[in-house]
C-alpha cells in the first residue's frame, strides 16, 4: 500500500503528469512494493523554498507505504525519483527534498491489512 505524493513548483501538463506517474509506478518496486496498490498525486505550480530563496525548478515527494522499508531500499527509491525529476522536468538533484513514512495501519476498500 504504497502512496507517492509529489509536490512540484513548475507547471505541468497531462503528459508530464502521465510520464511521472508512470515512472513513479517502477520505481515503487525499489522499496518492495507493487504498483498495483500504489496511488500517486501529483501537485504542480506550488510555491517551494528552500534555504529561505524561492525555487523556479523544485520538488518535494513524500513517499507512505504499509510496514518499514528497509533504509537501503529507501536509498535506492531516492536516488530513481531524483533520476526521474531530472530527466523529466529538469529539476537539480539539490532542490529535491523527499520523505520516507512507514504507515504500520493502512486500509483498503473498508479493510484493514
Amino acid at each position: 500500500m504504497p502512496f507517492i505524493n509529489a509536490k512540484i513548483s513548475t507547471p505541468l501538463d497531462g503528459a508530464q503528469k502521465e510520464n511521472l506517474k508512470a515512472r513513479f509506478g517502477k520505481a515503487v518496486a525499489l522499496i518492495r512494493k507493487p504498483e498495483s496498490y500504489l496511488m500517486v498525486n501529483i501537485e504542480d505550480r506550488q510555491d517551494l523554498w528552500f534555504a529561505g530563496k524561492k525555487l523556479d525548478r523544485g520538488a518535494y515527494v513524500s513517499v507512505s507505504a504499509f510496514g518499514s522499508p528497509s533504509r537501503a531500499d529507501c536509498a535506492k527509491m531516492a536516488a530513481e525519483l531524483n533520476k526521474i525529476l531530472g530527466e523529466e522536468l529538469s529539476i537539480p538533484g539539490d532542490n529535491i527534498y523527499i520523505t520516507f513514512h512507514p504507515v504500520d495501519t493502512w486500509a483498503w476498500d473498508g479493510s484493514l491489512f
